[in-house]
């Protein structure tokens, strides 16, 4: 072998050394640069920021929610702890660390903050439904909600029926204000409605005697109760008004993004790892406060974990 090949292949093995060495020791930062071809529009966006713009709640416990108004900063959450592992995925695709940033959104606000691209991802209490993919994407399904009405014990208020004439409060860019008003045309009564800006307001109003239900999704409004001064006064009517799957919200025609964010859900689901972040929000004590909503996995989250899908309701 000539001296001239002889350094060649010396260079080569010493390459070769080095890229090993840096895969064992780092595995993220050894990946190979991906062509930004290759990514679709969001990633190339989160590449380009090196951050990941993640849209969170104020108060939808407990799906994402901040410990006080002076502690924007502390994100806590069922949702948002499956946007975590998102952003590390995002993280191990780019092939470097990306930066979270928590984006404040409320429930009339979250999908223009997604379609405009405020935010790449929404991790809060969202449902995925036919008129809203035609706006935004959805993940596969994290959720299963049903959405009922909550009374005081002592009302009287036993069913929907019972609520003819009666102050119902729903909150503001929900779906309960439509459900309620279809459950009233159903049973021929007529009620006063009633709006709260947020899901802490709602259940404010109802606590204050300000109005005589409360309607929304399950688990939202658990968590509202777990936290009220009235506690076991509070009972859900039996009736649900209907059966909701909440996805994590992404933007819309973008199928790689889609792709990572449910091969990671899939990859949890398959693991048991899912069910194991459900029971830590949802039925042991959670942050700030040790609330617990006692509320374990359903029948409906089961089959979705089973079958894993992005179905949407009407």
């Amino acid at each position: 072998m000539s001296t001239l090949n002889q350094i060649k292949q010396a260079v080569r093995s010493s390459a070769l050394f080095l890229a090993v060495t840096l895969a064992v020791a780092n595995p993220v930062a050894a990946q190979t640069t991906v062509a930004p071809g290759s990514l679709g529009p969001t990633l190339n966006k989160i590449a380009k920021a090196g951050a990941l713009y993640a849209a969170h709640r104020e108060s939808a416990i407990p799906f994402s929610y901040v410990a006080s108004a002076q502690d924007n900063a502390a994100v806590y959450g069922y949702s948002w702890e499956l946007c975590q592992r998102v952003a590390g995925a995002v993280s191990q695709r780019l092939g470097r660390e990306i930066k979270v940033v928590p984006v404040t959104v409320s429930a009339n606000s979250q999908i223009m903050m997604v379609k405009v691209g405020m935010a790449d991802i929404e991790c809060g209490a969202t449902t995925n439904n036919v008129a809203r993919q035609k706006q935004v994407a959805f993940s596969n399904t994290i959720y299963v909600a049903q959405v009922r009405a909550m009374v005081r014990k002592d009302s009287g208020i036993r069913r929907i029926a019972d609520l003819a004439d009666k102050r119902v409060v729903t909150t503001l860019g929900t779906t309960a204000d439509r459900l309620i008003k279809q459950a009233a045309l159903a049973n021929n009564i007529t009620m006063q409605y009633l709006m709260g800006r947020s899901h802490v307001e709602s259940m404010g109003m109802l606590a204050r005697g300000e109005a005589d239900a409360y309607v929304g999704d399950d688990a939202i409004i658990a968590g509202e109760r777990a936290q009220s001064s009235l506690g076991d006064q509070l009972v859900f009517l039996d009736e649900a008004l209907a059966t909701e799957p909440y996805g994590l919200m992404l933007p819309r025609d973008d199928p790689q993004f889609k792709k990572l964010v449910d091969d990671v859900i899939v990859g949890m689901m398959q693991s048991g790892e899912f069910a194991r972040i459900y029971d830590k929000w949802f039925v042991n004590p959670i942050p700030p406060q040790g609330i617990n909503l006692q509320m374990p996995m359903s029948d409906k989250l089961k089959a979705a974990i089973a079958n894993p899908n992005d179905r949407p309701a009407n």
